[in-house]
């Protein structure tokens, strides 16, 4: 099988090794030529220190040479740039097999998930192929052969076996959920609340303001998830509140530690910067507070952090503004 994968970030690599470990032919497609220069010498990703290519690996940054007759393709862009990246490949060629996401976030304006992202730009007809691999999991132990467990997902039943099938190795164990939607919004809204669960870590307010901050954001996440079709099970699972509970309580997590260093006293911009990747967390927290607005549900956590990044409002204020918020009973 020949699987072209576009991406080759930490997880996008990470992904990439354990694929061509496993014996098919992946061509990994990044634009970053020094980064593909740096990997075809056999040198450890630079995110990923001790780990260098697979021999099976073969990387590039020619996207047509990639996609040449292709089996699957697998994307580990950002949520911003996914738009792009598959308008690039709508120009090259119309895909027939399962192109399968494994971005989190929610494109801001439009409000559309990526799967939803993908149909738009290849049409209705490739809603059977498209796919989604979500779940906690980070790229330093999943390539280190840690056990692992996410989730599997897709439109069409038998496209969604096939992604478990993939995927699936002795460490590194696929759930199937046919709740696509539900997969997509439970691992793009996680990041929100990983930022205000770092921001808390940075204020020093302990483990149960932590605890409360999970608690509450996973209600919120099923808030806007339920409004927009998806099942309350699956929020509840690997890739909801599993992914919440790894990315909100370690600062492995690039949310988490950006969160930490607002906290601290670092602007966003200096806090992305010094992180040197995308914190998907800051850029869905527009998309989700324009969705929520939209559909007229209250996401107090999302705003909260919105106004932290985008409106120089202090963290200890924005504390004090949740706590001052109207006590209602707990409904869950």
């Amino acid at each position: 099988m020949k699987i072209t994968y576009l991406g080759a970030g930490a997880w996008g690599y990470c992904l990439a090794s354990l694929l061509a470990k496993k014996g098919y032919h992946v061509s990994l497609w990044t634009r970053n030529s020094l980064l593909a220069d740096r990997l075809n010498s056999g040198q450890d990703h630079p995110h990923l220190p001790g780990w260098g290519p697979p021999a099976t690996l073969a990387i590039t940054t020619n996207l047509e040479e990639a996609l040449h007759k292709t089996d699957i393709i697998i994307e580990s862009v950002t949520a911003a740039g996914l738009r792009p990246v598959l308008n690039l490949l709508y120009q090259i060629c119309r895909p027939a097999c399962p192109i399968v996401m494994t971005s989190k976030g929610i494109e801001q304006n439009t409000g559309l998930i990526l799967p939803e992202v993908a149909i738009e730009i290849f049409g209705q007809s490739a809603r059977s192929q498209v796919g989604f691999l979500s779940g906690p999991g980070y790229a330093q132990e999943v390539i280190a052969g840690l056990p692992t467990s996410v989730v599997g997902s897709a439109f069409d039943y038998d496209v969604m076996l096939k992604i478990c099938d993939i995927f699936t190795t002795n460490t590194f164990r696929v759930y199937p959920n046919s709740d696509i939607c539900g997969v997509a919004y439970g691992g793009a809204l996680k990041n929100i609340i990983a930022i205000a669960c770092g921001i808390s870590e940075g204020l020093g307010l302990g483990s149960s303001s932590k605890a409360a901050l999970i608690t509450r954001g996973l209600h919120e996440i099923r808030k806007l998830a339920v409004a927009r079709g998806c099942k309350t099970e699956t929020i509840y699972g690997l890739s909801g509140m599993g992914d919440m509970c790894l990315t909100c309580c370690s600062m492995i997590s690039r949310n988490s530690r950006f969160g930490y260093l607002i906290a601290q006293g670092k602007t966003p911009k200096e806090a992305e910067s010094e992180i040197e990747m995308v914190v998907e967390g800051a850029y869905t927290c527009v998309s989700a507070l324009q969705l929520s607005r939209q559909i007229q549900i209250e996401m107090p956590i999302t705003e909260i952090v919105y106004k932290i990044i985008y409106e120089n409002m202090r963290p200890i204020d924005a504390v004090h503004s949740l706590m001052l918020r109207t006590i209602k009973e707990e409904h869950l």
